[in-house]
């Protein structure tokens, strides 16, 4: 008996259309996890080749493979993570304490920087009102007060939320346990399941590893090494909040141009203001020949070719990825924005190559 074509037509669509409540579904129930299972994946991706290399070194298959990757990432990676974090927090709840005491004193930090100026340069400060720093001051007290108010709620809530953050660390765990094993898998099934011809879907799962790895390597790796180069510099110098300085220059590194040098550019200038000049000058020797090479150096070597991201969306999408998603938009900003740009790279590909005129023989 011949089949019906509007039937068909209408069979393929309820299926589509059921096919497409089923997946909502899934990801409204996973929801809650959605960043421990993007970190597994991502981690599963970037420690890809430890686990091949256990996986040739290790008996008995990749189970003890993706369980040595496991422990590694868990003492190497997250372990000092969490305590380097913790002393990074000590320290920046001592300087909004410092602020509240009076013991910082930004107006009089700007009094000895302006008495170090050329009289020109303080006679036109004068000129436009850019000399008086007590409005600054007054301001940046107000700022800090409000965000100790707002470290002390998070403090509660982080503590209320234990089980939660333990629960959701346990599974990111465990995800990245069957990533790491079945991981070919997975994708090679999620690529043949992509309503994209078969060439399109390669092309695009390529580069999706590719600008993973670069955006990882390019931005989280470079940063740390910029951000404990940093670190170490404000350590030698004596600045106590020398982690937390670290921090920030990890966090700027991903701005283009300016970079790691909005933090140590003024701390070198306050430290000669303040008459410490061989630690101004080593802070700036650092900061131009250490810290300011490391991206130089270490970018061609870790990232190897170049992702197509120009430097302004990287800009762009770094914060705003940071004001939509938190930390994690720190990697998923600029990567959202590697996949835009791939996608509609190899969507041009393609519609060239098939609009073309056929070549006359």
């Amino acid at each position: 008996m011949p089949q019906d074509p509007e039937a068909d037509s209408y069979e393929h669509l309820g299926f589509l259309l059921l096919l497409g409540l089923l997946t909502v579904g899934v990801v409204f129930v996973v929801w809650p996890f959605a960043t421990p299972l993007l970190w597994a994946a991502l981690a599963a991706i970037m420690f890809q080749p430890l686990f091949q290399w256990f996986l040739v070194r290790l008996a008995n298959g990749p189970n003890k493979a993706a369980i040595a990757t496991l422990l590694f990432i868990t003492f190497v990676v997250l372990l000092p993570g969490f305590f380097i974090g913790s002393m990074i927090v000590e320290q920046a709840a001592g300087v909004v304490r410092a602020f509240q005491q009076g013991d910082l004193d930004v107006a009089s930090w700007g009094d000895q920087i302006l008495g170090a100026l050329p009289a020109v340069i303080r006679e036109q400060m004068d000129a436009y009102g850019l000399a008086d720093l007590q409005d600054v001051q007054a301001r940046a007290q107000e700022l800090l007060t409000e965000s100790a108010g707002l470290i002390a709620q998070q403090a509660i809530a982080i503590g209320g939320g234990v089980f939660s953050f333990v629960l959701s660390f346990l599974m990111g765990l465990y995800v990245a346990y069957f990533l790491l094993r079945d991981g070919k898998k997975i994708g090679e099934a999620i690529q043949c399941g992509l309503p994209l011809d078969n060439s399109i879907a390669a092309k695009l799962a390529e580069r999706f590893l590719l600008i993973v790895r670069a955006t990882i390597k390019g931005s989280v790796v470079v940063g740390l090494v910029q951000g404990g180069l940093g670190a170490i510099t404000f350590w030698i110098v004596g600045i106590e909040a020398a982690l937390l300085l670290g921090l920030l220059m990890a966090i700027f590194s991903l701005l283009p141009a300016v970079g790691t040098g909005i933090v140590w550019l003024p701390m070198s200038i306050y430290l000669l203001a303040s008459g410490y000049i061989w630690e101004g000058v080593f802070v700036i020797v650092s900061g131009v020949a250490v810290i300011g090479m490391a991206d130089n150096v270490l970018r061609p070597i870790l990232v190897g070719r170049d992702t197509g991201i120009p430097d302004w969306i990287i800009l762009v999408t770094t914060l705003g990825g940071i004001a939509t998603m938190g930390l994690s938009g720190v990697v998923l900003g600029p990567l959202l924005a590697g996949l835009f740009l791939a996608g509609w790279g190899i969507a041009q590909e393609y519609l060239l190559h098939h609009n073309s005129p056929p070549v006359e023989s």
